[in-house]
């Protein structure tokens, strides 16, 4: 068996750099982000293949039907199931040397009913930053400071509150919470925390996680954090209150933000570590916005995020529009 442990966030809420973090400590391997769960549980079992490339409605009838038809029905499914992923974890820590494997990928905050069954016995950090903060990041890292576009092509705080929130307040695996904000202000104290949840020595050096060469930096690469944390070489707190300065300068943006805060239930907010009354608090005491656009540094990353927004947003239903999809597919590969 794998010792094995998951990294559950939403997109930008600091997961690459506890990654980074973890993976300078000589006993975990934090590879990039390997998405193994999320593609097997929409195999039809667990949950719906309408965008499968074969017909879902035949799929998820005999997929259901197969697994009734075990010995032992879904906890057969499972093993079949476990048995794939146990052999590329066990082979990636193979390789590493190493004796736990950290594997963050934020998307497997959708999938945490399939994750939890497949790995009931594995380590849950569940890490969660500012709600405001987290989309502020999103819409400034991937979507050029747009907040309408951010918010058509994913709603992410609908979608990722909830369902953290909910696995938080299930708590039927071994979980660790994580406050972002604690993390950065107080790295020794919440790294203590954490290994000793993990099972594995605490090493000081682990906060200076940029002095520690090529294994730290493996899970920067591939996809993640594009920019920040390869930039710095421990935590910082500038980037604390920055959403508040990058919602003044957005014209569209307090209104957007409104609008999720009210999509949100106030149970989930609760578990998430905040109130609808604090946010709106915050969110009233914002200038007017029509401040100057904070300028951008250029980088081939950035000139990216510039095709793929201008992309979003006008993609028609024809010839070209099928190539344009296909191009924004891509830009959404490479800027995840």
């Amino acid at each position: 068996m794998v010792r094995l442990a998951f990294l559950i966030g939403p997109p930008r809420s600091g997961s690459t750099l506890l990654a980074r973090m973890l993976g300078a400590h000589p006993a975990i391997h934090a590879p990039p982000e390997p998405h193994l769960l999320t593609p097997l549980a929409h195999l039809g079992y667990y949950a719906r293949v309408e965008r499968a490339d074969y017909d879902p409605i035949i799929a998820e009838a005999a997929i259901r039907e197969l697994v009734g038809a075990l010995p032992h029905g879904e906890a057969d499914y499972l093993e079949a199931l476990r048995a794939y992923t146990d052999a590329l974890y066990g082979r990636l820590l193979e390789r590493s040397g190493r004796s736990l494997l950290l594997d963050k990928t934020p998307a497997y905050a959708l999938v945490l009913d399939f994750a939890s069954r497949l790995y009931p016995d594995a380590r849950y950090l569940v890490l969660t930053r500012h709600p405001l903060a987290v989309w502020s990041s999103y819409v400034e890292s991937f979507f050029d400071g747009d907040p309408e576009v951010a918010h058509r092509h994913n709603p992410l705080l609908e979608r990722y509150v909830p369902a953290i929130a909910r696995f938080v307040r299930e708590a039927r695996v071994p979980l660790h919470r994580v406050r972002y904000e604690d993390l950065v202000r107080g790295p020794g104290p919440e790294l203590e925390r954490i290994c000793a949840f993990l099972g594995v020595p605490f090493e000081p050096s682990m906060i200076e996680y940029g002095a520690h060469g090529e294994g730290a930096a493996q899970s920067v690469r591939g996809l993640g954090d594009p920019v920040t944390v390869a930039r710095e070489s421990r935590p910082t707190t500038a980037s604390l209150d920055r959403w508040a300065d990058d919602l003044a300068r957005a014209p569209q943006g307090l209104a957007v933000a409104e609008r999720i805060l009210g999509a949100l239930h106030d149970e989930d907010l609760e578990t998430w570590g905040t109130s609808r009354a604090a946010m709106e608090a915050e969110l009233s005491a914002q200038p007017v916005p029509g401040a100057a656009a904070r300028r951008r540094a250029r980088s081939r990353y950035a000139l990216e995020r510039k095709l793929l927004v201008a992309l979003r947003r006008n993609i028609h239903e024809n010839a070209f529009g099928r190539l344009v999809k296909r191009v924004r597919r891509a830009c959404d590969v490479l800027l995840r």
